[in-house]
């Protein structure tokens, strides 16, 4: 144990926190100079290749949503677009040409075409920038998945609001293509520090006025508590995404010997032994909690996607997260 004092570490999350804690290198340095221009702060965090293929998607919704304004996704209401969605009666003073007169002819019965209405909606990105958040890279993740699930917004002329951790402070509130510069440049200073109060973050943001929409929530869940504010989200009445965004290290640690481990976010040390064996144990028990947490997340009526620090946001953007229906 004579290794201790030269090999501290720093923890990705306390140790009596919910998740598994392992030590982990520094934060990953930061892309782009945010003295540069806008478009050189976008392609910091989002390759100009990977937005020219995010013109194609939209932000998916399994619930009807309503807004307030013409957008592109389906609404409680009815409307004008081309995709039918039921009948009703006809009244004096209805738009006569919605009658449908071949079910007239055989039914003796006015009856009303119904439309799908196409709204836009809200969404809220929760971004945990707790300490924690700090190492491996996560919350440049954090900021990158957020960049691109807002720039696929902005384009669909819906609303993006974001939210950080304290929630005590009013949400920057971006619309239209215009605002996707703005966007960008508060996503790439976004610094991580504190503890995770993720229960209260979630409260916070359910006590704000709005429209349901879509509330997506990017963190690490290293934090007694994540099961409480997530399952208080749905109460909401829209949908909820989970992005659960942790480092490899995380998941299947690479260190072997001695450690003094230091907790990020509240400085606590714990002395521990790392052989390859209770590595084989610890990776056996993440593994088994982060597949809980999406278990778990499903249960609470949220949709649930794994990230980790190091993916190609190509790849899942364009693959596997369009076909879970987060994209489409």
């Amino acid at each position: 144990m004579g290794r201790r004092a030269d090999r501290r570490r720093s923890l990705t999350a306390p140790a009596d926190r919910a998740g598994p804690s392992l030590p982990t290198g520094p934060p990953a340095p930061a892309l782009g100079d945010r003295s540069d221009a806008s478009a050189r702060v976008a392609e910091a965090l989002v390759e100009p290749a990977l937005l020219a293929k995010l013109e194609r998607l939209q932000l998916g919704t399994r619930n009807r949503l309503a807004g307030r304004f013409s957008g592109e996704h389906r609404s409680v209401r009815y409307g004008t677009s081309l995709d039918f969605a039921d009948y009703r009666e006809y009244h004096p003073g209805d738009d006569f040409r919605r009658i449908d007169y071949n079910l007239y002819a055989r039914l003796d019965v006015l009856l009303l075409k119904l439309f799908e209405a196409e709204d836009d909606i809200t969404v809220r990105l929760l971004i945990d920038t707790s300490a924690s958040m700090a190492s491996g890279g996560k919350l440049r993740q954090a900021a990158r998945v957020a960049a691109a699930l807002g720039f696929v917004s902005l384009i669909r002329r819906d609303i993006v609001t974001v939210h950080t951790f304290p929630l005590d402070r009013p949400a920057p509130r971006f619309v239209g293509r215009g605002a996707t510069a703005p966007l960008f440049g508060l996503l790439d200073g976004l610094e991580a520090g504190g503890e995770t109060r993720f229960a209260a973050a979630c409260g916070h943001l359910l006590a704000r006025p709005g429209p349901p929409g879509v509330t997506v929530v990017i963190s690490d869940l290293l934090t007694p508590d994540w099961q409480q504010g997530i399952s208080r989200l749905p109460a909401r009445g829209g949908d909820v995404v989970v992005v659960h965004v942790l480092d490899p290290e995380e998941l299947h640690p690479t260190l072997v010997g001695d450690f003094d481990l230091v907790d990020r976010e509240t400085g606590a040390h714990i002395a521990v032994s790392l052989s390859p064996e209770t590595i084989r144990a610890y990776e056996a028990v993440a593994e088994a909690w982060a597949t809980d947490v999406g278990a778990r997340c499903r249960q609470a009526g949220a949709a649930y996607v794994r990230l980790m620090a190091d993916a190609d946001l190509d790849h899942l953007l364009l693959g596997a997260w369009r076909d879970q229906g987060v994209v489409r």
